[in-house]
């Protein structure tokens, strides 16, 4: 019915509006630019192509091929590779293909566990156990933030994986590769980086270049320090030809069929501004997640790996175990429209993913909005006025949303200076 349909219209413009006034924090969702949200709404919406550019089993994808051959372009010369693949609709898409190409029932894994920051894709729950693979996690160091380099050493020995998977959910510093390679080199396992979260990072050489330090496939999800539309990509420099055509036909015919064009050429639109504004994006993203960890610090908030300055991404874990939870200390945070997400740290159970000790911080959209160091003290007390001093979310929300006004625009893109959030619909159009 019409009133239906005008309740789902409204709702998803009051969610406009709410994120206009709020502080978002999430460190896995970001902001699209103008171009690219755009192509979002272009009439590759209503087209299907299956198989590669050039050999479609739909005719009337001429142009769809062009923009696919654009976007695989762009993305190989982004990250220096020989082989890149945007058809992937998620991150977890991506991963579901490299399972298909590189795993199996027959075949061992080893990975992060998710209570130290892996992503579920990765989890015996996950896709990994979809496939009928079991894996074999890798001893933490809490301390620091990041596997024990001489105790994943021996795991892989003894375990001799088929693949070896890094990569995290809470990816605050580069796992140890180069320590690594002779361990690989050794057993002979295909290495595997599911980069989700630092991919803008990486293409902006401000973090580790995982295809230059023996991984052989990069997966990742589009969307997170990569500002682009909810998807997917596979990044590699397959060392055979077998593994390249895994790769291929993991995709398609192996997990997808029509691969979503509009947020294909949308994902094109974000690599072009990624090799333009990449760089400085990607610093001033560490920066700030610096600057907010020493401020929250300051304010007696436990930040974890304060003695390395917090993080080397985008992300901060903190510990709110003493003042709350992290349930509760985001609800309260929510209310005061200061938008993050509870997260498992290395000491949570995972059966206790609802009620986790930690809160996970994300700085990629405040800076996308423009926000620079100066302004991550002032974020750092909002913060501090809920989950210290334990103040009125209603009181602590007028103050959040007369800062936000300040930071209306989209930064690091080729239309600076628009809107970042704005209705785009026909419909309000008279």
């Amino acid at each position: 019915m019409k009133e239906d349909a005008d309740y789902i219209y409204e709702q998803a413009k009051k969610h406009v509006e709410w994120f206009s006034k709020s502080l978002p924090m999430i460190a896995s969702e970001n902001i699209i630019s103008p171009m690219a949200r755009d192509l979002m709404l272009s009439e590759f919406q209503d087209k299907y192509a299956e198989g590669p550019p050039g050999d479609r089993y739909y005719e009337g994808n001429e142009y769809v091929d062009n923009v696919e051959v654009k976007a695989q372009e762009l993305a190989k010369e982004l990250f220096g590779v020989d082989y890149a693949d945007v058809r992937p609709i998620s991150g977890t898409n991506a991963n579901q293909a490299v399972l298909m190409a590189l795993g199996g029932p027959d075949k061992s894994i080893t990975s992060v566990d998710v209570s130290d920051g892996a992503h579920i894709s990765s989890a015996q729950f996950g896709s990994v156990g979809l496939r009928g693979m079991k894996p074999q996690t890798y001893p933490f160091d809490v301390d620091e933030m990041n596997i024990d380099v001489e105790g994943t050493k021996e795991l892989i020995r003894d375990v001799e994986p088929d693949v070896a998977l890094f990569g995290r959910s809470v990816f605050m510093f580069p796992p140890p590769l180069e320590e690594l390679q002779d361990v690989f080199e050794e057993v002979g396992c295909d290495v595997w980086y599911d980069g989700a979260h630092v991919l803008g990072l990486i293409a902006g050489n401000e973090f580790q270049q995982p295809l230059e330090n023996g991984v052989d496939v990069m997966t990742g999800s589009t969307h997170k320090t990569l500002p682009g539309p909810q998807r997917g990509i596979i990044l590699a420099n397959p060392k055979s030809e077998e593994m390249e055509e895994g790769l291929f036909y993991g995709m398609f015919p192996g997990v997808v069929s029509n691969h979503h064009l509009h947020s294909m050429a949308a994902l094109g639109i974000a690599l072009a501004e990624h090799e333009k504004f990449g760089e400085e994006y990607a610093s001033q993203i560490i920066d700030n997640a610096q600057a907010l960890g020493q401020s929250l610090s300051e304010r007696g908030i436990e930040v974890l790996c304060e003695h390395k300055g917090f993080t080397r991404s985008h992300t901060l874990a903190i510990d709110v175990q003493d003042m709350g939870g992290g349930e509760t200390l985001v609800e309260a945070m929510e209310d005061a429209n200061m938008i993050a997400n509870k997260n498992l740290l290395p000491w949570d159970d995972v059966d206790s993913a609802n009620e986790p000790s930690g809160i996970r911080l994300g700085t990629q959209a405040l800076t996308r909005l423009g926000m620079k160091e100066s302004h991550m003290d002032e974020v750092a007390e909002f913060i501090k006025r809920i989950i210290v001093d334990d103040e009125d979310p209603e009181k602590v929300k007028k103050d959040v949303m007369e800062f936000r006004k300040d930071f209306q625009e989209i930064q690091f893109c080729f239309h600076e200076g628009f809107p970042a959030h704005k209705h785009f619909s026909i419909l309000d159009q008279g």
